[in-house]
């Protein structure tokens, strides 16, 4: 044979290959390029034709839950998006942008708004409301999996296990247990396997956590001035807040010790001291132990930036899954999602090779 000949068989095989690459990977390359680098995404979605997003109401408990639907011309699967802490809620500008793309290919994506979460609250009924979604959707199609983000991923974690029709189950960044995040907020510390991270923590924080265990106490007085303290300091962290803090009682003030904490050692005395209710309830919404209660495949992402929980509570997860988990740790993504920028190219592309596989997988849906 000759080598023009030998070099026309490679060539052609060479096309065949990126062909055939293309598409069984063409959906993932496209949904990972617009997730990571957004100026990608008016080229991708000439790929595929817009979802049309509704309004819809989710009978919850006898009460209405509000939430989004986004869907596709020809829907293949159905996913539950769980928002995280954050006031927008299911209207979060880049929580619309995930679930636009996924509904771009192909997914039906219901997104319900979780007034708990959107208060900077987490007390347990956002289990029962996410499940309630969860039957809503899977009456939309024959196949259901639910993705939760951030603080939101706990609950959904929860209102996954034990549900049979649940195929698939995302935590993105999201914990496994509140106790090591409360010691992640106040010293930037965090553990697994005998190894120890330090990382530096946002102040901002501090007052997303007064308000996450504020809905915990009893008493009425500290209850509503734990609201009112971490309403004011996350609208402006410099905002004085001394004469609510004095008028706090035991319970508030306990609280108020554990949040502005910053020494390791005194995590664990601190945490003693909440409330009795406050510290059931943190056991209650740590999913760590139903993750062996979850029927479906478990997709597990997280940040090693991550300066709300840290990325050693995903490990966990994953841990507990004991296989049955594809777990991705991204170097160069925030919270939940890219950073400002991505130190070495490198980096870049083996984050977008683990992305990749995970969209593959959350697509296949």
């Amino acid at each position: 044979m000759s080598s023009r000949r030998r070099l026309l068989g490679a060539g052609l095989l060479a096309t065949l290959v990126g062909l055939a690459l293309t598409w069984r990977f063409g959906a993932a390359v496209a949904f990972t390029l617009a997730l990571a680098l957004p100026s990608t995404e008016p080229w991708t979605a000439l790929l595929a034709a817009e979802a049309v997003r509704t309004e819809v109401t989710v009978g919850a408990g006898g009460r209405p839950l509000h939430a989004d639907l986004y869907r596709p011309p020809r829907p293949r699967g159905a996913l539950v998006l769980v928002h995280g802490l954050s006031p927008a809620g299911r209207r979060h500008p880049e929580l619309m942008r995930l679930a636009r793309l996924l509904a771009r290919h192909g997914l039906l994506v219901l997104v319900p708004h979780l007034e708990g979460l959107a208060a900077f609250r987490l007390g347990g009924g956002e289990v029962d409301e996410i499940r309630a979604a969860i039957q809503y959707a899977a009456r939309l199609g024959d196949r259901v999996g639910i993705v939760g983000l951030s603080f939101g991923a706990g609950p959904a974690l929860l209102a996954a296990a034990g549900l049979p029709e649940v195929r698939l189950v995302g935590s993105f960044g999201g914990y496994a247990d509140l106790r090591h995040v409360i010691a992640y907020i106040s010293t930037g510390v965090h553990a697994l396997g005998g190894r120890r991270y330090v990382q530096r923590q946002e102040e901002y924080n501090r007052w997303k956590l007064v308000a996450l265990l504020a809905g915990f106490v009893e008493h009425d007085r500290d209850r509503e001035g734990l609201a009112a303290i971490a309403r004011r300091r996350l609208a402006d962290p410099a905002d004085p807040t001394t004469g609510l803090e004095g008028a706090l009682g035991e319970a508030g003030q306990a609280v108020m010790a554990l949040a502005l904490n910053r020494r390791e050692d005194l995590v664990t005395p601190l945490l003693t001291r909440l409330p009795s209710r406050a510290l059931q309830a943190l056991d209650r919404l740590s999913p760590l132990p139903a993750i062996h209660s979850l029927r479906g495949r478990l997709l597990i992402a997280h940040g090693t930036g991550d300066d709300s929980i840290p990325f050693t509570e995903s490990l966990r997860l994953g841990q507990a899954a004991e296989g049955r988990a594809r777990v991705v740790i991204l170097e160069t993504f925030h919270h939940t999602g890219p950073g400002g920028f991505w130190e070495a190219t490198a980096q870049r592309a083996l984050d977008g090779w683990r992305l990749l596989g995970l969209a593959d997988e959350l697509l296949a849906l």
